[in-house]
């Protein structure tokens, strides 16, 4: 019988959030995922690292429908990510249904994707006043409150254009918390940004996942995921090779591929 550490123990009383059941994800031929299991906690934060086009993003993406699985079950909070099932059988479900669902997951990605016509302000206080029906005055004050929170309440007024990647960035995070979800999934978040600019994002995400929300962050900063992550999730050529501590998987990789992966990332 193998014993189980205090913190071990404790993450298995935790809630999980994110499930992946032999999740697969073809296009035509090409298989982009094959086989993923994995169990996210709450409160967890768990960084997924590993070569371009080892199905990282994909994986991400699945998380919330932007990307559909051709394979296996996709769970967050219990639910099936943009289905229902009848019996042995499953249905995708309506867009309305699917965006009533995602919802609770809150997204950042690359590119920051702000309405450029919008100020940062008006780009924080649209979904929670179309989507969530709220008064524009409860979602201005909620969103100055997360303006100031990434640091940024001075910049309420400015549109994207006159912000830094660095900002934009830390505006795309606040309209994320806006719709206050249960769970954060960060695609490569400062894979666009100038070097300088890296610092002050990743300080925004240590404050977030210091304040207890799960996170599923797919990054290239090997030190974010060292200091911050609870867990790292090594992929390959579509399929989970390792999962395990930072401590773990910087220092005592138990793959020849994962040792590779960060003999040439760390050099």
């Amino acid at each position: 019988m193998i014993a189980i550490s205090g913190t071990d123990a404790v993450t298995q009383r935790r809630k999980v959030m994110v499930e992946a059941r032999e999740v697969g994800k073809h296009y035509g031929a090409f298989e982009v995922l094959s086989g993923i299991n994995l169990r996210v906690h709450q409160g967890e934060v768990v960084c997924i690292i590993g070569p371009s086009g080892s199905g990282k993003s994909t994986l991400l993406r699945c998380m919330n429908h932007l990307e559909h699985v051709n394979a296996g079950r996709l769970f967050v909070d219990g639910e099936l990510v943009g289905y229902r099932q009848d019996g042995n059988r499953i249905y995708e479900l309506r867009p309305s249904e699917v965006c009533l669902r995602r919802r609770d997951i809150g997204m950042v990605f690359q590119h920051f994707d702000l309405f450029p016509h919008m100020t940062a302000l008006e780009n924080l206080c649209l979904a929670p006043q179309v989507v969530l029906k709220r008064t524009k005055a409860s979602v201005e004050k909620d969103a100055l409150a997360l303006l100031d929170r990434v640091g940024l309440a001075d910049k309420a007024q400015h549109y994207p254009s006159q912000l830094s990647g660095g900002q934009q960035q830390r505006v795309a995070i606040a309209r994320a918390l806006t719709m206050q979800p249960k769970i954060m999934l960060f695609d490569e978040p400062t894979s666009a940004l100038d070097p300088e600019l890296v610092g002050e994002v990743l300080k925004v995400m240590q404050d977030l996942a210091k304040s207890g929300m799960t996170m599923v962050v797919v990054t290239h900063e090997m030190g974010f995921a060292r200091e911050v992550a609870d867990r790292v999730v090594v992929m390959d050529g579509g399929r989970i090779i390792e999962d395990g501590p930072p401590g773990q998987i910087f220092s005592n990789p138990q793959t020849d591929r994962t040792r590779s992966f960060l003999d040439r990332l760390l050099d």
